[in-house]
């Protein structure tokens, strides 16, 4: 396979990562559009043609460390519970999305953000203590198959969250959803009377703004760039460690949103 063969194979999970990273597709996207564009001008930088896919995330890395913004924090929020998630710092949240949602190696992630494997390890230690501590939301799940949807019941209980309830179609979830007012969705791509998970969150977006995390078996299939894409995906089979690190971004983008509103009508 040559480099650009095995670049685009890549590139719909450096998207994903950098929607995760960043909180917006059109962020994302930005950075990720940043880093190809160097790799066409430079592409000596790729210093190991046998692991192109680290090699694009460190150049991605580089590209969104350079921005002095992105290592930034808020200013200190009075509320204890906005006040530890905007303190997360932009290194223990790349560290922390770098092994559990995109399942790099120590060393890997190690050699992406430029650090040892020991500065690493603590990075992920001090991202997982952060989120861990956030308050916990009410979760709704969309999702047809029966097992999956108990054990993402499960999993996001054991987290400290409340499960509001499972929908098995784009009626009951949309029906569910009015009901419950849930702070976050879980939602499957494909429902089982055949219809669309992005098509139920869609209809319930048109109503309330809720953080959303899509379950999919191809994510590739949907970061094409050609339509409105989910910014938050989690890839079938998943990991409990995925599950947690994209439900805690999703919900530290949340809290920030929340919180610029407050400061905006004080």
């Amino acid at each position: 396979m040559s480099i650009s063969q095995s670049v685009s194979s890549h590139l719909p999970f450096l998207r994903r990562y950098a929607r995760a990273l960043t909180g917006s597709q059109v962020s994302g996207d930005k950075y990720v559009e940043a880093a190809l564009n160097t790799l066409v001008n430079q592409p000596e930088l790729i210093a190991d043609k046998t692991s192109i896919r680290v090699e694009m995330f460190r150049i991605f890395s580089k590209i969104w460390n350079s921005l002095a913004v992105n290592g930034q924090t808020d200013p200190v929020d009075s509320h204890p519970a906005n006040r530890h998630l905007s303190q997360i710092g932009a290194m223990p949240r790349q560290a922390f999305l770098l092994v559990s949602l995109e399942g790099f190696s120590e060393e890997e992630a190690s050699r992406i953000l430029g650090a040892g494997v020991a500065e690493l390890r603590q990075l992920i230690d001090e991202c997982g203590r952060e989120l861990a501590s956030q308050i916990a939301t009410n979760i709704m799940i969309i999702e047809d198959e029966a097992l999956i949807a108990m054990d993402l019941q499960s999993l996001v209980e054991n987290l400290g969250h409340d499960v509001q309830g499972v929908a098995r179609t784009r009626k009951e979830a949309v029906a569910l959803a009015k009901e419950k007012k849930p702070g976050l969705i879980l939602a499957d791509i494909q429902l089982a009377d055949g219809s669309s998970g992005i098509d139920a969150v869609n209809d319930l977006l048109n109503t309330f703004e809720v953080p959303v995390v899509f379950i999919t078996a191809y994510p590739e299939r949907l970061l094409t760039g050609i339509r409105p894409e989910p910014t938050f995906l989690i890839t079938k089979p998943y990991q409990p460690a995925m599950v947690s690190a994209v439900i805690s971004q999703a919900l530290f983008f949340e809290r920030k949103a929340q919180k610029r509103q407050d400061h905006a009508v004080v």
